[in-house]
């Protein structure tokens, strides 16, 4: 069953012969007995795929270790969090200085960070504040383009494959590193081009394309702890790089970074599998045909085209579940696309985080994670099934961000940053239940739908001001 472009906002199916009917899975219901209007059949933990449920932690691990892709996936997913992870110290620092330079006149022989808080000159201080706005800028801008970009790239995942557009996507990840590095090597270089070439990367979601990668070699009820695994690798990467920057200087740090970035590269152009069967590919191709069998000119043609990524994403209002799917996605998004933007720049502006009280930070929230996503989750989800796990992690996202607000010393945000571990577990799950409810010819088109909703499309910086004026008027320490 699959909609077409046209019909995509309907609550009912157009049959296809040659596309086969599926039941669809989600563990959101404890009713066993009914069957939605929409088509989602909603089972119990226990009922889903013959019994797999059962099945070992030890044997998903070694069934996920065995099947070509997974592993590659978590190899590059740790090689970008290593290189990511060890310069996110880093960039707060040589911009900041950048632009306190550049724009305010600053001509100290000392870089700002270095400089104690209290006896900080005002350049440095528009410096930070000019860096904070970049990044938010940046996020933004990168927000949108994966907001347009990822429905219909995913969708072109589902007939092309998916190795070549996670190359294209890595690839593009390499430009804000590169210029990273240029930056400290040329000093009249303007931090612009840093943010721009971050911001461009938001064009292609190769995490996105990623996701979808395990969705077509992983059964449904391995596939949320096969994401959190994903999330796992992050984990790993993001727990040990950011130690590198203590024993290391900023330049050598960030090319230490680039290089990465460029062996992952070549891991995925020249050793990642292609996970989309041929059949699954062909099938997709018919249903787009069919989309288009209603054009009859030229300007058919080109509205057909301009329209597809809106129609693309029209699968959220498929039936009830989607659209709840999305308002979580969108609403945890938000949330973290502001924490992951500017936290940094507060604990280092704030709480005098320095290199090490950063890397201590990463190392023990890396920690955390994997032992969240590779130990806890796939036996929670058994237990409890995925609409419990939703909520917990929502829980302990409200608690950790409560604290995040009140905290006035670096222990309190450690123990915050610890305990935000844990909200990740919705990440993967949200995925899995979206992945169990479409066809194998729409799974790229869905998890780069939902990703759109997942990667925070609004603002950080309102938020931040939000914050500094609650701060001014209430004198509490956000």
């Amino acid at each position: 069953m699959v909609e077409t472009g046209t019909n995509a906002n309907n609550e009912q199916h157009t049959d296809r012969s040659s596309i086969p009917t599926r039941s669809f899975i989600t563990h959101l219901s404890m009713d066993e007995s009914q069957v939605s209007g929409d088509g989602t059949r909603l089972l119990e933990t226990n009922q889903t795929c013959e019994g797999q449920e059962d099945a070992s932690h030890s044997e998903f691990l070694r069934q996920f270790m065995k099947t070509s892709g997974p592993p590659q996936i978590i190899t590059v997913c740790l090689l970008i969090s290593l290189a990511l992870g060890s310069t996110i110290g880093v960039v707060p620092a040589v911009v900041e200085d950048r632009y306190a330079r550049l724009k305010h006149g600053y001509d100290g022989e000392a870089s700002c960070l270095d400089i104690p808080k209290v006896e900080r000159p005002n350049e440095c201080l528009f410096g930070n504040e000019d860096a904070q706005n970049s990044a938010a800028i940046s996020g933004f801008i990168a927000n949108s383009l994966t907001f347009a970009t990822s429905s219909l790239i995913g969708s072109i995942s589902d007939e092309r494959g998916r190795v070549g557009i996670m190359r294209i996507g890595v690839g593009l990840s390499l430009l804000a590193p590169l210029n990273l590095v240029l930056m400290q090597l040329y000093p009249n270089i303007d931090p612009f081009l840093y943010y721009a070439s971050h911001a461009i990367s938001g064009a292609i979601s190769w995490m996105a394309v990623a996701l979808s990668a395990i969705s077509d070699v992983m059964p449904p009820v391995w596939r949320a702890p096969s994401f959190g695994l994903v999330l796992a690798g992050f984990s790993m990467g993001f727990a040990v790089s950011p130690i590198l920057a203590v024993f290391m200087s900023h330049l050598a740090i960030s090319m230490f970074s680039l290089i990465i970035l460029i062996a992952g590269f070549v891991f995925v152009c020249f050793y990642m599998p292609e996970t989309l069967s041929s059949e699954a590919a062909r099938k997709a191709k018919l249903n787009r045909f069919a989309e288009m069998s209603v054009i009859e000119s030229e300007f058919d043609m080109w509205k057909y085209y301009a329209m597809r990524p809106i129609n693309d994403l029209l699968i959220l209002n498929r039936n009830k579940l989607f659209r709840l799917m999305s308002a979580l996605a969108f609403f945890s998004g938000c949330v973290g696309s502001a924490d992951l933007a500017l936290f940094i720049y507060y604990v280092e502006e704030n709480l005098g985080f320095n290199a090490k009280d950063i890397a201590m930070l990463f190392l023990m929230r890396g920690l955390s994670g994997i032992f969240v996503q590779t130990v806890i989750l796939k036996p929670l989800n058994s237990f409890i099934g995925e609409r419990r796990v939703i909520m917990f992690a929502f829980s302990v996202g409200a608690l950790h961000n409560y604290l995040y607000g009140i905290a006035s010393s670096k222990r309190m945000f450690f123990i915050a940053s610890t305990i935000a571990t844990f909200t990740s577990m919705s990440f993967p799950t949200i995925s899995a239940i979206k992945a169990n409810n479409v066809d194998e010819i729409e799974q790229g088109r869905i998890q780069g739908t939902m990703f759109v909703f997942g990667s925070g499309l609004i603002l950080p910086k309102p938020l931040a001001a939000f914050l500094d004026m609650a701060h001014q008027m209430c004198n509490i320490k956000f």
